[in-house]
């Protein structure tokens, strides 16, 4: 059984478990105050809980420092934005008990965070990180945190809608350097990634067989892929092995910088000339080719499932935020359903009246 004590004008408490004697502060000149933090202690250590005077002791930092060793620890490859999040989250929470981050609190946070004009998806990103901050302390041994708040998500509009018509990507290709043309056109073949097709190295391409690979470790998602590759990029294939043989310096990558001696990094001062002189816009995004192969290959035929694949997108949830209903496809539609309503032909209903007249006429004749 626990004990009540004072030192000078303060109640502390004594409390056992496993045998074990734990001496915590009220912080209070209330016996009452004391008698209740006891019963409290004895009801956690008596459901097999830890008490809460671990929890109070712990603070964000701690907490942040383990997500952070979690994402390096796992070579996870969104580690740069985990440090972002975490970052402005520091900037909030920083010296807080983990008690005293709550639902209201965290409301706050995002309160600020708007006020500060952040996107809702970068705070959602913030929110997720705090939310896995509190998971991974609530799942250690012993755990360094009792209860994980409700932490409520913004809605997002993360529709894309930026899509390349083929006459759109052909006057773009033509305007861009000879260097960019064939990643642009594998790009917009493929869907994959900028970082992915300016990483793609020889090693990973058979030219014989025309197949590219991506093993696991080298994507986004950490899944191997193999993309077939049609005449046109076996074409491109050719013409990069070409200009690689005839510059003297023997690069590793698929698709190199304008010296040819090296990784394209940053193109987009190139991008946005050529945008302007195919007379498409500005606005337009590299990310819209990945949109616009996904859409191409669903129009063409190819099963979803095979169009991820080759995309490497891994949920099929990504198909409604690239929203690859265009308002091509939504006019098309209205002529393809007008089209079958003026091929059917006009039937009358039969009504039981009708069928009973029809009847009696049969008998009179």
């Amino acid at each position: 059984m626990g004990t009540i004590y004072k030192r000078g004008n303060t109640y502390w408490i004594k409390y056992y478990r496993n045998g074990k004697p734990y001496y915590e502060s009220t912080g209070s000149k209330k016996d009452a105050d004391a008698k209740r933090l006891l019963k409290k202690r004895e009801g956690e250590i008596s459901q097999g809980k830890t008490p809460g005077i671990y929890f109070d002791r712990v603070r964000f930092d701690e907490l942040a420092e383990d997500f952070l060793r979690d994402y390096r620890i796992n070579e996870r490859k969104s580690l740069k934005r985990a440090e972002q999040s975490t970052e402005h989250l520091k900037r909030f929470f920083e010296g807080y008990r983990i008690p005293d981050i709550t639902t209201p609190r965290i409301g706050a946070y995002i309160e600020d965070r708007i006020a500060a004009e952040a996107a809702n998806g970068t705070i959602n990103r913030e929110l997720s990180a705090l939310k896995r901050m509190l998971t991974i302390g609530a799942r250690q041994t012993p755990p360094r945190v009792d209860r994980v708040p409700h932490i409520p998500m913004l809605k997002e509009n993360n529709i894309r809608k930026g899509f390349f018509e083929h006459g759109d990507f052909v006057a773009l290709r033509n305007a861009l350097p000879s260097y960019l043309k064939g990643l642009v056109t594998f790009a917009y073949k493929t869907g994959w990634r900028f970082s992915e097709i300016t990483g793609l190295t020889w090693k990973q391409v058979d030219r014989r067989q025309g197949v590219v690979r991506l093993e696991p470790g080298e994507t986004k998602n950490s899944q191997a892929r193999t993309v077939y590759m049609d005449e046109e990029l076996k074409e491109v294939m050719l013409q990069q092995w070409e200009n690689r043989l005839s510059n003297q310096t023997l690069c590793p990558y698929v698709f190199p910088n304008i010296e040819g001696n090296g990784q394209i990094n940053n193109f987009r001062k190139a991008w946005k000339t050529a945008c302007k002189g195919a007379k498409i816009g500005t606005y337009r995004l590299f990310h819209d080719l990945r949109r616009t192969a996904v859409r191409n290959m669903v129009r063409s035929g190819i099963q979803e499932r095979v169009a991820m694949m080759i995309s490497g997108h891994k949920t099929r949830s990504v198909f409604d935020r690239y929203n690859i209903v265009s308002d091509a496809d939504l006019i098309l539609a209205a002529q393809k359903q007008e089209t079958y309503l003026k091929s059917q032909t006009v039937t009358k209903t039969v009504t039981l009246h009708d069928f009973q007249e029809k009847r009696a006429n049969q008998y009179v004749g």
